[in-house]
Formats: C-alpha cells, sequence, structure tokens
C-alpha cells in the first residue's frame, strides 16, 4: 500500500488531499469481490485500482466503463483481462510482474540446490484457480523436463500454511516452491520462512521479504516497485487518460536472493556458480 501509495503521489495525488480513496478489503475471501467491485461502480468511482488477480477480474467483470487499473503476477492476455499488451483495449489496463511466468525457473534453481532431489512440492493458492491451475501445469511440465515428481500443495489462509509442511515432509519432497500471483504469499513471507526453518524444508520464495526473513532463496520481480506504477497508472487515468491508450507495463526486473546463513542450518551447500548469479546474498 506504501508503494501504491507512493506512485500515486509521483502522479500528483494524495489520499485525503486532491483525491478520496474507497477501500475495499476482501480479507483473503475472493467470493466477496464480486459484489465489493459491483459496489465500487454503484458508486460511481473515477477509478478502479484492482491489486490482485481475483480483484482484477471481478472488476472487469462488473464493469466495461469504469476505467480499472489491475496489478497481477500472471499474464492479463491471458487471463482475458486486456487483447493485448501495447493496446490493452476497453477500460482496463495495468501492471504485471510475470511473477507466474518465471514460476519454473524457481523449481529450477531449487534443483540446482538440492541435485540429489527427485521430488518437489509445489504451493498454490485454491481460492485462485485461475493462476493456481495455470502455474501448477507450467511447474509440472517443468518437473517433468528436470526428472522431478511434482506435489501440488494447496493454502488459501494462513492457518492452512503449517499442514502444507508437515505434508511436504510425509510425502519426501526435498524442498518447496511458493506459488507467486497471490496476496497471501506475497503478504505472509515472514511466516512461511519461519515453517521453512521450523520443518526444515528447503524453500524457494518470489520476493525478497521471504530471503530477509530467513527464507532460502527467492527469484522473482519487485512487487513493491510494481505496486508503485500501479500507483502511477491510477494518477494517469485521475488525469483523464483512458486505460485503451496506456499500454500494460512489466516489471521486467527479475532479483535472486540467497541466504547463506539458512542455507548452512539446512545444511545446504550453495554452489559458487550460483552465488555468482545472486543480486543478493544475505550473510
Amino acid at each position: 500500500m506504501a508503494a501504491f501509495l507512493k506512485g500515486l503521489g509521483e502522479a500528483g495525488y494524495a489520499d485525503g488531499r486532491n483525491v478520496t480513496i474507497e477501500y475495499r478489503w476482501a480479507d483473503g475471501q475472493n467470493d466477496r469481490l464480486p459484489a465489493l467491485a459491483l459496489d465500487l461502480v454503484q458508486r460511481q468511482v473515477t477509478v478502479i485500482a484492482a491489486t490482485s488477480t481475483p480483484a482484477a477480474l471481478a472488476a472487469k467483470a462488473a464493469t466495461t466503463t469504469v476505467p480499472i487499473v489491475f496489478e497481477t503476477a500472471a499474464d492479463p492476455v491471458q487471463l482475458g483481462l486486456v487483447t493485448s499488451l501495447n493496446r490493452p483495449g476497453g477500460n482496463v489496463t495495468g501492471v504485471t510482474q510475470t511473477n507466474v511466468e518465471v514460476a519454473p525457473k524457481r523449481l529450477e534453481l531449487l534443483h540446482e540446490l538440492l541435485p540429489a532431489a527427485r521430488s518437489m512440492a509445489f504451493l498454490v493458492d485454491p481460492s485462485d484457480p485461475t493462476v493456481a491451475e495455470t502455474s501448477a501445469n507450467q511447474m509440472r511440465a517443468a518437473a517433468r523436463t528436470l526428472g522431478l515428481e511434482l506435489h501440488v500443495l494447496g493454502a488459501s489462509t494462513e492457518s492452512e500454511f503449517e499442514a502444507v509442511f508437515v505434508r511436504a515432509n510425509q510425502l519426501r519432497a526435498s524442498g518447496l516452491v511458493i506459488g507467486a500471483g497471490t496476496a497471501i504469499f506475497a503478504g505472509r513471507g515472514r511466516q512461511l520462512a519461519a515453517l521453512s526453518a521450523r520443518y526444515a524444508v528447503p524453500t524457494i520464495g518470489a520476493n525478497r521479504v521471504f530471503t530477509a526473513a530467513g527464507g532460502l532463496i527467492s527469484y522473482g520481480a519487485d512487487i513493491v516497485d510494481a505496486y508503485r506504477l500501479t500507483g502511477a497508472y491510477v494518477g494517469r487515468v485521475l488525469r483523464g487518460e483512458k486505460p485503451a491508450d496506456l499500454p500494460v507495463q512489466q516489471a521486467t526486473k527479475i532479483e535472486l536472493r540467497i541466504n547463506l546463513k539458512t542455507a548452512k542450518a539446512l545444511g545446504v551447500i550453495v554452489p559458487i556458480t550460483l552465488l555468482g548469479r545472486a543480486d543478493e546474498v544475505i550473510e
């Protein structure tokens, strides 16, 4: 939220000064999003900022006239949010961080850390079926290429996280890849890192919060910058620009971070070649 407001400020807007933000939270219950989006449409807001894939899909279904600016980790063309990245068309545009698309690379990196592995687990959010299904299919294909058995595990709330790590150990999975594209994982990096340590499951996440909190490794686009870009786009719409004229922005900087302290605690030897490619090494 701080990053979103920063982007909005870069466009010349501040909540309570020259714009009023109507906040709506689904509290992780995605089935509430259609009603929340419809409420905003009925209030005749100037623009809807939909800062997750389920929220973007709900907003698009609720209106064809109110401008929508989304933030998603998935491919917005594949999701049906826009007709193309360069020419979005209609009333929708936004920002994609491509973190779903690079998920197979996370599996590859974890396998590079654990070359003897024959089985891995992959965590998805079943309450976001579009992203969950897309990313699971991509990961299964990547696992086959690497000669790995892949176990797809689900969690939609923080209370379900611990059971995932318990199940990963029961399945004798050598490591766990945390799926991207869902707010519950992006916002709970510290909890996931703590469980990874408690159950000694080498885990790779998508953002720096995870490794900074003690997670082993992370690989993905900067989600904070993606939210800043989203806020800036909302500001441009407020100034009168049309979503159809604003190409979908892509957060293209993908960063690799490794926590050596965690690697040592887990007994994982990080190859020099991998350390040399890291954008940040936490010691």
